[in-house]
């Protein structure tokens, strides 16, 4: 099974609840305010935080009303940008990225089928936006708060 690790996970729900902030008008963003929203330890978004900055996907304010906020608009940032910076590459094996990794991949078989799938892979996180996510979050919540409303009325 493939699976991304809860960096990436987590990372990409913390950029979402970023997101979710700016459009509603907040500078900045505390990350004990993300973590208690998120559901996620402030340590680990403490981590997580790290390669997002480094990347330049979020940005610090200092001072009063500080925090973190994106350092770019949500629709100019690509799930593919926030996965590779917590992830490193969006590839299923090494050898796509790297064909000097086995001396086999110019004669692998599997090698078509590998770089295939992580072509499809990449180009799909490369296609989705922050503001894509968050549009598809707002949503789900919508429809949650409905379902509720409709079981209390």
């Amino acid at each position: 099974m493939i699976k991304l690790s809860t960096k990436g996970r987590y990372g990409t729900r913390l950029m979402v609840n970023l997101a979710r902030h700016h459009a509603a008008g907040s500078e900045a963003v505390i990350l004990k305010s993300v973590a208690e929203e998120e559901g996620i330890s402030i340590r680990y978004l403490e981590q997580i935080i790290i390669p997002l900055k480094i990347n330049k996907l979020v940005k610090s304010i200092r001072g009063a009303g500080g925090g973190y906020s994106l350092a770019r608009k949500a629709g100019e940032i690509r799930v593919c940008d926030i996965l590779q910076a917590l992830e490193g590459t969006c590839s299923l094996v090494e050898c796509v990225e790297d064909e000097t990794f086995c001396e086999k991949s110019h004669a692998c078989g599997t090698y078509e089928i590998w770089k295939g799938a992580t072509d499809l892979l990449k180009n799909y996180f490369e296609n989705i936006s922050l503001q894509n996510v968050l549009e598809i979050s707002d949503k789900k919540i919508a429809a949650a708060k409905k379902k509720i409303k409709a079981r209390t009325a």
